[in-house]
């Protein structure tokens, strides 16, 4: 039986990837106090006391904008940190499934970005988590790289919680127009772990880069007028109505870090390698939205 090694329990990805992966193995999930991957050092002792055979990283610095004024924490974390889990890893013959960002690119083109475009990052946490590749690679281990994007839950802190709270609190929302990608669930994001993982066990899936995103796209405005009209659907009453959720430019909401303005990603290579389909990003949308609405959990 494999012993699969989670870190970042506490996170999106993290809470969903113990459910997900328990299936395959003996599961230990740690979080930040028993792994804290700014404590390298640390980190490597106690990868080699539990001697997993898979290690699946879903910890990370994604605090976007505090990045560019906080370059150091950000870089040991997302890329130095991998780096040594990847050196490990690859002298004790273990997998690596890590999770990287569409903000590894720039956004700058118009069609979506597949695992052979360049990475281009515009802001520190981009570049940061472009990094971690690198290292993750050099390290020579054997390795499944996810990239996926606008990642959110019924629980954590993310986007879709965030309008729904405001929904409830203002009668009015503005929200960016001009920045396209595809929201993805940590639920959808871990069970496509689990089925990666039992594929790469049966040598039907080779180690690499891939990229994991829900179908179809949005803008991020479009993402919350989607969330408002759910809420309406599932009984709840937001103060704003869709109509009211009005759509601004970026130049309108400046923020620390540059965001690319598309960062759609192309998750082809993955669907022929697994032979599935995945769901559109307004299935999970709504999954959240009814669980949350059905518990009043904001």
């Amino acid at each position: 039986m494999q012993h699969i090694l989670i870190l970042g329990k506490d996170g999106q990805v993290g809470t969903e990837l113990q459910r997900s992966l328990s299936a395959l193995g003996q599961v230990t999930a740690l979080g930040r106090d028993r792994a804290d991957l700014l404590n390298i050092k640390a980190l490597h002792t106690t990868l080699a006391q539990i001697q997993p055979s898979v290690i699946v990283n879903a910890a990370a610095y994604t605090a976007v904008d505090k990045a560019e004024s906080d370059q150091a924490t950000a870089q040991r974390i997302n890329a130095e940190a991998i780096g040594c889990i990847g050196q490990f890893a690859y002298k004790n013959h273990a997998l690596v499934v890590h999770y990287s960002t569409d903000y590894v690119f720039d956004g700058k083109q118009t069609t979506p970005y597949t695992e052979k475009d360049q990475p281009n990052p515009q802001n520190v946490y981009g570049q940061t988590k472009w990094d971690g590749e690198i290292a993750l690679r050099n390290s020579g281990c054997e390795q499944l790289i996810f990239r996926t994007s606008w990642v959110f839950a019924g629980h954590g802190n993310n986007f879709l919680r965030t309008m729904m709270r405001l929904a409830m609190q203002r009668e009015q929302l503005t929200v960016v127009d001009d920045q396209f990608g595809a929201p993805t669930s940590a639920e959808l994001i871990a069970d496509v772990t689990a089925l990666a993982i039992w594929a790469y066990r049966r040598q039907q899936m080779p180690s690499g880069l891939y990229h994991l995103t829900a179908a179809g796209q949005t803008s991020w405005h479009g993402f919350a007028r989607y969330i408002v009209q759910q809420m309406i659907a599932h009984g709840m009453r937001p103060r704003v109505q869709p109509d009211n959720v009005l759509a601004i430019p970026s130049s309108d909401y400046p923020t620390p870090a540059t965001r690319p303005a598309f960062s759609h990603l192309d998750s082809s290579l993955l669907l022929e390698q697994l032979d599935l389909q995945l769901p559109h990003w307004q299935t999970h949308v709504r999954r959240a939205v009814a669980q949350l609405a059905l518990f009043a959990q904001l």
